[in-house]
């Protein structure tokens, strides 16, 4: 029998470094993954290695765009995963609208990005919808 990978698809980017960030959004209990760690005070830890699809949807990658994504991407991972209620996906929402404009996104566009993760964006933190692992060949 040859050798198996298994895998997940759709990511595009990966950091190569540790990143930490206050999101206040706080768990009833510390949350510890393979990829990240979530701490009850509000602190978000994304471990080098972290792969994630980036800015999602109509839009463009864009530099100001990809620190919040990354923090979107997490928090709606720990979501769907259930390690946050879904109630947090409106905090993560505007925590991702908060840290665009920190980083220099205009005001319309970082509006726009809220509007629609707050109208299309459920499916992406629903559990239902977990990355499905492939095995090849």
């Amino acid at each position: 029998m040859k050798p198996q990978i298994r895998y997940r698809k759709d990511y595009k980017y990966q950091i190569v470094n540790e990143y930490q960030v206050d999101i206040g959004i706080l768990p009833e209990l510390d949350v510890f993954t393979d990829f990240m760690a979530l701490s009850k005070r509000g602190i978000l830890t994304v471990l080098k290695g972290y792969s994630f699809d980036g800015p999602s949807g109509l839009t463009i990658d864009t530099k100001t765009f990809m620190r919040g994504a990354l923090i979107h991407d997490c928090c709606y991972q720990a979501i769907r995963l259930r390690h946050l209620p879904q109630g947090a996906r409106l905090k993560a929402d505007a925590n991702l609208r908060k840290h665009c404009l920190e980083d220099g996104m205009c005001a319309i566009r970082a509006w726009y990005v809220y509007k629609c993760v707050r109208w299309f964006g459920g499916y992406a933190a629903d559990p239902a919808n977990k990355k499905q692992i492939i095995t090849a060949p």
